[in-house]
């Protein structure tokens, strides 16, 4: 037995365990539950510990390949394994954008060096532009099963529905970045209270409501499964409830920002606290929130997004996007599951059981038999976020200065420790 951990609070909703017991590890797998008198190479004593299945993030830009002064997947897998992250889906917006085979075996072969597991979805339009449909069969046999144009709408309604038709004959999901970039027209923050007073141009509400009505239309008329990226509206909320219980096949996802922060972070000008869709009102936070706790809301995503400090500087003129993968986990445990409103098991749903099931892929479990991939975290442990202890390259996160409950300590995947917090 290579890894024991002793008196550890497992929890899985996928098998109903919730309890202290001991974990053993042998050959990549868990191969015992309960008590465990046998020695280890290895004795953790996990008193106070959590361990729950690896979680998965099904949004992440890793800027790899074009740009990696801003994060690479070296870097990026370091971020997402010191959030308990074992799992990841790449946005395709690289450079060049990832609608050839040769992309995704690029991508593909960098990831499995991480010691993580690493997919990439692919463009739904060639180079991101919304002219002409990619080859979805070449890049399934690459190993593609998400498209998606993520930061940007497909602006072609008829092209979105083609791509959609398609899916249900390829079996891929396709996923949508919900905001009319001719509604946006150059807001760089939500239109309202903060935009008046700043006296900058605001991205009306209306932008991602609009298509995210469209692509859940246009799902339906075809019977194909969309998925909605990083919800930040309450019409959202309510257009994606009534279709759920109208019967279309439609999930959904949103970040932490939008769950605990509102428009009131840009008063003071610093682009850190910029991204698309942007931070909105208490209105639209309380309905995030609840739209979490109700099922509403699928998924808990981080839409890591990594921007040098210089490209941060200027307010008016940054990129959009923040990094978040090492501070999620923390978010749902301080925001949800310290004031009641969640339990572990309800954060592991959205964090990592959800996410796969969305996707398709395999369950993680913690079971005998089954691959020890796992987050273990400390509950009660205090920090306040430093952006410069972050493992990403960049630093522009939307948590600096937060002060959380609850961290990860240590990430096992494949049977290997690839994180502890002492490292």
């Amino acid at each position: 037995m290579e890894l024991l951990l002793k008196n550890i609070h497992a929890v899985d909703p996928q098998t109903g365990l919730d309890c202290v017991t001991d974990i053993a590890v042998s050959d990549g797998k868990i191969s015992k539950l309960g008590t465990v008198a046998e020695p280890a190479d290895k004795t953790i004593d996990c008193s106070g510990l959590f361990a729950v299945p690896g979680l998965f993030d099904m949004h992440v830009h890793w800027r790899d390949p074009g740009q990696t002064e801003k994060e690479d997947i070296l870097t990026g897998a370091a971020a997402a394994k010191a959030g308990g992250v074992t799992g990841v889906l790449l946005m395709p917006n690289t450079k060049p954008p990832v609608d050839s085979p040769e992309t995704v075996k690029y991508i593909l072969e960098k990831g499995r060096q991480t010691g993580i597991n690493v997919y990439t979805s692919a463009c739904i339009t060639k180079g991101m532009q919304s002219g002409e449909l990619c080859d979805y069969e070449q890049l399934k046999n690459a190993g593609v099963f998400c498209i998606t144009d993520d930061g940007r709408p497909v602006e072609n309604a008829e092209l979105m529905r083609q791509a959609l038709e398609l899916s249900v004959q390829n079996g891929m999901c396709v996923s949508s970045h919900c905001e009319d970039l001719k509604i946006i027209n150059g807001g760089i923050i939500n239109k309202g209270k903060v935009s008046e007073a700043l006296g900058v141009k605001g991205m009306d509400r209306a932008s991602e409501d609009y298509i995210t009505a469209r692509e859940i239309a246009l799902a339906a008329s075809c019977g194909a499964h969309i998925h909605i990226c990083h919800v930040s509206t309450r019409g959202s909320v309510n257009i994606i409830r009534a279709a759920k219980a109208y019967g279309v096949n439609v999930t959904c996802e949103t970040g932490p920002h939008y769950f605990m922060y509102t428009e009131d972070k840009l008063y003071s000008r610093d682009a850190d606290y910029r991204m698309s869709p942007p931070l909105r009102t208490e209105d639209d936070r309380q309905a995030i929130e609840q739209a979490l706790i109700d099922g509403t809301i699928d998924a808990i995503i981080t839409d890591h997004a990594p921007h040098t400090a210089e490209q941060k500087a200027d307010f008016l003129k940054a990129p959009n996007g923040v990094v978040g993968l090492e501070t999620s986990l923390a978010a749902a445990l301080t925001h949800f599951y310290h004031t009641g409103k969640m339990t572990v098991a309800d954060i592991v749903k959205l964090m990592a059981v959800n996410p796969r099931r969305i996707l398709k892929l395999p369950e993680v479990k913690i079971a005998e038999g089954e691959t020890a991939e796992m987050c273990i975290f400390d509950p009660n442990k205090k920090w306040t976020v430093d952006p410069q202890k972050l493992h990403s390259k960049s630093k522009n996160t939307v948590f600096k200065g937060e002060t959380f409950t609850g961290k990860t300590v240590m990430t096992i995947c494949g049977g290997k420790i690839v994180y502890q917090e002492d490292d």
